[in-house]
């Protein structure tokens, strides 16, 4: 293969140009050197998933930026998350907190999970709170939690439930009950959630944990019997379903919250700017509407009163979680 001298130009020229460009690209101001990576530490398909895939849509029009939902499941959530821990801060990596890696997770792997929660992290803003319920097929003839309690003492282990894998929030909420009640059942760890709602309607599970998010559509067309839920009131948009608080289990009141952080170290500037898209985005009709399908209360706490939270999240948790029993085994 023969070149012309005006080729060989060219290419000479081109290849200087690469550099150059590439150097342009890494020296723009944030955030306009390449779209935004947002770690979701969940399969994709869950309403957790989808919720987050709407709110960086709405976030990404308020920064200019293209924002690519990589969904990173495993290890209780901990996984994702622990690859934003060593993500460089630079405002192009983040990650959808969520209580089950950052408190459970966290608690439960104990040394195998090797960065801090608060240390590791910089918190941007809560972006949803939801509660945990227990949900059986329509077809068991369990139609309340006392007589869940029953069928489970008269057959010891032999109910089976399912939850979003080893760790995760619905686990330890099924197994901190379990323990109140003194009764025995056995676990089947799914990668995520949708999935478990596939295989309660096939008959493959009697039952699972989930939460009210992610359930709510199943509740509302009859595929899931809720019996109880993990919130300290009532859910108004679903008045008829119990608190575990007022059925006798007074201990089992449980938030399951979501929010948005970057690495530690994050220059202040890009945090306040995801701040201010965020809170706008959770303020769009859009999300507010999707919000209300699925009964999802949004966030109000934002950079250092989210920080925060979390702080107090796991200093409050970790006795709690510890006390509880609950293992990876």
């Amino acid at each position: 293969m023969t070149m012309s001298r005006r080729s060989l130009g060219l290419a000479a020229l081109s290849g200087l140009a690469a550099p150059a460009l590439a150097r342009a690209q890494s020296s723009a101001p944030w955030p306009q050197a390449q779209p935004i990576r947002f770690i979701v530490p969940f399969a994709p398909g869950g309403t957790t998933d989808i919720i987050a895939r709407i709110v960086t849509g709405e976030m990404s029009r308020r920064i200019g930026q293209a924002i690519l939902v990589d969904n990173r499941p495993g290890a209780g959530a901990t996984l994702g998350t622990g690859q934003v821990a060593r993500a460089a801060p630079d405002g192009y990596t983040l990650v959808l907190s969520v209580i089950s890696a950052m408190v459970v997770g966290k608690v439960l792997y104990g040394e195998r999970v090797t960065w801090d929660p608060d240390r590791d992290f910089a918190h941007i803003a809560m972006v949803m709170s939801t509660p945990y319920l227990i949900l059986v097929r329509p077809d068991l003839p369990i139609r309340t939690l006392a007589e869940l309690v029953a069928e489970a003492r008269r057959r010891p282990d032999a109910l089976s439930y399912g939850s979003a894998g080893i760790g995760s929030m619905p686990h330890l909420v099924m197994t901190r009950f379990l323990a109140a009640a003194g009764i025995t059942m056995t676990h089947v760890p799914y990668r995520g959630a949708a999935q478990i709602a596939t295989d309660i309607a096939g008959g493959v599970l009697p039952m699972m944990v989930d939460s009210l998010t992610a359930a709510s559509a199943n509740i509302r067309n009859g595929a899931l019997r809720p019996l109880a839920h993990s919130w300290p009131e009532r859910i108004p948009a679903f008045p008829d379903i119990p608190t575990f608080r007022e059925l006798g289990f007074e201990g089992l009141v449980v938030d399951g919250w979501s929010g948005i952080a970057a690495p530690a170290r994050t220059p202040r500037p890009i945090l306040e700017r995801l701040a201010t898209a965020t809170k706008e985005a959770l303020e769009a009709p859009d999300v507010v509407r999707r919000y209300a399908e699925t009964a999802t209360a949004p966030g109000r706490l934002f950079l250092d009163d989210a920080q925060r939270f979390v702080r107090e999240e796991l200093a409050v948790w970790t006795p709690i979680i510890r006390a509880s029993g609950a293992t990876l085994d």
